[in-house]
């Protein structure tokens, strides 16, 4: 039996969240410095949408979190992408907007776990919260973990890539269609990440010797590096779907 608990209901799962969920996402992710701006009054004010996935033991299997935003249900009116995300959440809560929407920003199984089925338990559990408080629509912008094997491939066209049986090549998109959703729109500007050149060798293992552009490990597209100016950008893709 496995059950989505808020985080504040278990603190003391807190420091193993941190160490194993971030074992999923590449370093580089946790740079985007508007995420940075918003992070704090985030969880202040949507806590409540933060969870861990337990089992009958309490023992840790996966979690996820989301933020309440406004949305008019058109594809013109949605976010840019994860960080627009979170900044039209918090800038609405604060202006007393009421939001309408659940965004899921992020969901993690630990290594162990995965190929099990708890990523569906996760993604079915929080839409059924979230409709149960209210909130008559839910989208995600998703990170397709197939992209990052054609970095140079759009992402408008990526999301139409499919298998024989018409359901996505990407595996995690393919999840996400499984449960209902549908794609929406690319998210061609979901995250921008900037840091010094030292800063980008450090966070992707790779000497980066020359003003250019460099496929990067796990980077679903390229990253540009310019050394006399000493700074790299990398603009992450993602890709709109719709769960309600």
């Amino acid at each position: 039996m496995y059950e989505l608990i808020p985080v504040s209901a278990a603190p003391e799962l807190d420091e193993e969240a941190s160490e194993r969920f971030a074992e999923e996402w590449p370093e580089f992710i946790f740079h985007d410095e508007k995420v940075a701006l918003y992070r704090d009054r985030r969880r202040s004010y949507f806590l409540d949408w933060e969870f861990y996935l337990v089992d009958d033991t309490h023992r840790l299997i996966g979690g996820c979190w989301g933020v309440p935003l406004p949305w008019d249900g058109t594809v013109a009116d949605l976010p840019g992408g994860f960080t627009d995300s979170l900044a039209r959440s918090v800038d609405s809560h604060e202006a007393g907007v009421e939001p309408n929407t659940f965004v899921l920003m992020a969901a993690a199984v630990r290594n162990d776990e995965q190929g099990k089925g708890h990523a569906s338990r996760v993604i079915t559990t929080v839409k059924e919260q979230a409709a149960a408080r209210g909130l008559t629509r839910m989208i995600a912008p998703v990170r397709p973990t197939l992209k990052s094997r054609y970095p140079l491939t759009d992402i408008a066209e990526f999301m139409t890539w499919t298998r024989d049986d018409g359901l996505p090549l990407d595996p995690w998109l393919r999840t996400h269609v499984r449960l209902g959703a549908t794609l929406l729109a690319p998210a061609p500007a979901s995250q921008t990440m900037t840091g010094t050149v030292p800063d980008w060798e450090s966070w992707t293992g790779l000497p980066l010797p020359a003003t250019g552009t460099y496929v990067i490990p796990d980077g679903l597209t390229t990253l540009a590096i310019d050394r006399t100016a000493n700074t790299g950008l990398y603009v992450e893709p993602n890709i709109w779907m719709r769960h309600l």
